[in-house]
């Protein structure tokens, strides 16, 4: 097809596209299409791997540049082999894609899907030995990707709108505009939302949206049911007694508290805290999930990986016994009162006020009955707000109470659980590349879902608290919206199996 013949029919098909539906950023195609973006320009152009960026682009490949012209598949990777990645030590060149603008349109041939095409903002930076890294330039851009043969390759580009500063991302009026981010909310059925952002090793922001119940407007002080947020609670108060010389993380915790179900087990003298705090103790999440109810070792611990809320539960009851206080108690000697977290506690008392909490509901939005425990879980569900718990979490990343020799421990990965993707003292370790990594954890319960993320190299934290089945289904916008280029790359890590 003539050059101008195409730009004429792609640009009159992505404006016929822009009054369709642009297909769900749930869904499976989207997610499929950002990661062949990401295998392209992540993997590809940004480290000059040209057999990765060949395996992508159709021998059809058509590129069109408002600066640089036109080019087919031959000239462009002849002008990237012989440009940018001729001498990749002198200068190089890196490719950041600006999640929240992009959007992906199907192309269907009698309801057979053919194609897509993604549209959306991406900006270049670029790096010198001995120098920072700097902006380049930023742009607007075009793709059309064709199934070939049942693979996804990038068929034609149009780059353009190009200019030399940080470009005005479009669609973030989501984010800064509250009317326009309680109406995402409705359409997605999440009745209460919280964020929690930290900037700078402190808690920097709290926004609250939605509904309690009808026609009263959720506070920023809402209360939440964390569910397994409680563990890193549990976790931090474990390793601060570590520090302080009062517990031995390696020391075998029957010497403290052998639970009745597993007394005859000869593994009961192998488990240590660092095994629970691990997740590898040997026990099923519940006791209840087995047939019998009762507590049993699958493996011997330290051997391998498997969730357990159980694990948690005997170090509780190992800790109380050794130090003659409840968890509550130690927690707040050493947690929520030196940090003036005043609406957090393992469970409801008196003091609680029900008026302010976030109640859950079904994907339906049926809500649940409330379920008041009235002793602690050293697993699961913590009574918490954003700020209280945002201001916890920043304490976390700087350190507070912990020696050096735990702090390292702690983001040390101790257990893979799959690909870049591990467990250290209490929270889960993303590895993403070039020595940077993501502390987090996540919460899952009915009418509970809950996630929070520590970004050390930047002092940057993320809280998302949802009150509802599926809440979950926000979660990636809002990681590309508030950690950018970091948040693509936890997702991708969460995408492969």
């Amino acid at each position: 097809m003539p050059k101008k013949r195409f730009l004429y029919a792609l640009f009159m098909l992505t404006v016929s596209l822009t009054s369709q539906a642009q297909i769900s950023k749930d869904s499976k195609l989207y997610r499929t299409i950002l990661s062949k973006d990401s295998l392209l320009f992540n993997v590809g152009f940004n480290t000059c791997n040209i057999a990765q960026f060949e395996a992508l682009v159709s021998d059809q490949l058509e590129f069109f540049h408002d600066q640089g012209g036109y080019a087919d598949r031959t000239k462009f990777l002849n002008d990237l082999r012989n440009g940018l990645c001729k001498s990749p030590a002198d200068f190089q060149a890196r490719r950041e894609l600006l999640p929240e603008t992009t959007e992906i349109f199907a192309l269907y041939n009698n309801g057979t899907l053919y194609g897509v095409i993604q549209q959306g903002m991406h900006q270049f930076f670029e790096k010198q030995p001995n120098k920072p890294e700097k902006m380049g330039s930023s742009a607007r851009f075009t793709h059309l990707w064709l199934l070939e043969n049942n693979e996804w390759k990038l068929s034609k580009v149009l780059s353009y709108e190009h200019q030399e500063k940080q470009p005005a991302v479009a669609h973030t009026s989501l984010f800064t505009n509250d009317a326009e981010m309680e109406n995402w909310l409705r359409q997605n059925k999440v009745p209460t939302l919280g964020i929690g952002l930290i900037k700078d090793g402190r808690l920097n922001q709290v926004k609250v949206y939605g509904e309690l119940q009808q026609g009263i407007a959720a506070p920023y002080n809402t209360l939440f049911n964390v569910a397994s947020l409680t563990k890193p609670i549990t976790a931090m108060l474990t390793l601060q007694l570590v520090s302080l010389g009062r517990w031995d993380l390696d020391e075998p915790i029957y010497k403290y508290w052998i639970d009745p179900d597993v007394s005859k087990d000869e593994n009961v003298k192998k488990l240590t805290s660092r095994h629970i705090l691990t997740h590898q103790t040997g026990f099923t999440n519940w006791r209840g999930n087995n047939p019998d109810g009762k507590l049993h070792f699958e493996f011997s611990p330290g051997t391998k990986y498997q969730y357990s809320g159980e694990g948690f539960e005997y170090l509780r009851k190992a800790l109380e016994n050794k130090f003659r206080k409840p968890l509550n108690q130690l927690a707040a000697e050493l947690i929520f009162e030196p940090l003036k977290m005043k609406d957090t506690k393992y469970f409801w008392d008196n003091k609680t006020d029900s008026t302010r909490f976030a109640a859950g509901y079904n994907s339906e939005g049926v809500p649940y009955t409330t379920i008041k425990n009235k002793t602690a879980n050293a697993a699961d569900d913590l009574l918490t707000t954003v700020e209280d718990y945002g201001i916890f979490l920043a304490s976390v990343l700087n350190g507070n109470g912990l020696s050096e020799k735990v702090f390292t421990d702690m983001v040390t990965q101790q257990v893979a659980t799959k690909k870049n993707k591990y467990f250290g003292l209490g929270f889960e370790i993303y590895d993403l590349g070039n020595g940077e990594y993501a502390l987090s954890h996540g919460g899952s319960d009915k009418g509970c879902q809950t996630i929070v993320f520590l970004l050390p190299a930047t002092k940057q934290g993320l809280i998302i608290f949802t009150n509802v089945d599926d809440g979950y289904k926000v979660y990636e916008k809002l990681l590309l919206h508030y950690l950018g280029s970091n948040g693509r790359k936890i997702i991708d890590i969460e995408m492969k199996q």
